[in-house]
């Protein structure tokens, strides 16, 4: 399997690939092939980490990031990463491919100088793949709260030492559902389903959050 940057002409298999890996994920149908679209314009965008899976010829994964910021409580900002969306066709799901794109991006993150890259997912995997809980670091959600979702990786030791802050990612992130629903029209239909296992997975990592003291 190949690992590379991701080019132009890749852009529509990409698409294409990422909406066949969220496909009924966290919700019914999903965003983040739309997501992927529109982040690539936004200045926020690190195209040196964007890179894609290649396997007998075909983009199998798919690993982006943003830059984001902790608003300190001391008053300072300071520069992350926020990684994702990372897709997987299913088919290469649970063979190390998302693992692989991530150990090989976090190295090349840590070269281009940033200190942490944060994510919200779910902490069985996550934790998996090097990253803890923010909230050891006193790191909350842009509205303040604990949240077991929000996972951070830090780059080297003692990169975010005395960093207790809000982590804000960019506001990219808040998808226009309406744009998002028109932008799948450009795809072959496909059935959203409600209730799957990880549909029910994602609530329940949702509601684990909680104000912070």
């Amino acid at each position: 399997m190949e690992l590379r940057p991701e080019r132009p002409a890749d852009y529509s298999e990409t698409e294409n690939m990422t909406r066949e890996a969220f496909w009924n994920h966290y919700a019914p149908g999903c965003c983040e092939h739309y997501l992927l679209h529109v982040m690539r314009d936004s200045a926020a965008f690190v195209p040196e980490l964007d890179f894609v899976a290649v396997h007998d010829g075909k983009i199998v994964g798919n690993i982006i990031y943003m830059k984001a910021v902790i608003e300190g409580d001391n008053g300072e900002k300071y520069d992350v990463l926020c990684l994702g969306p990372i897709s997987v066709l299913p088919e290469y799901q649970r063979k190390g491919v998302g693992g692989r794109l991530i150990e090989h991006t976090r190295q090349l993150a840590r070269e281009l100088g940033f200190r942490a890259i944060f994510l919200c997912g779910d902490p069985e995997y996550y934790s998996r793949q090097g990253f803890t809980p923010a909230e050891a670091f006193g790191i909350r959600t842009a509205d303040d709260m604990y949240m077991n979702a929000l996972q951070v990786c830090e780059l080297y030791d003692g990169a975010l030492s005395g960093m207790k802050g809000r982590y804000v990612e960019d506001s990219i992130y808040e998808v226009d559902q309406t744009a998002a629903e028109t932008f799948d029209k450009n795809f072959p239909p496909k059935e959203k389903i409600i209730g799957t296992s990880s549909q029910q997975r994602f609530e329940e990592l949702v509601v684990m959050r909680r104000p912070a003291l």
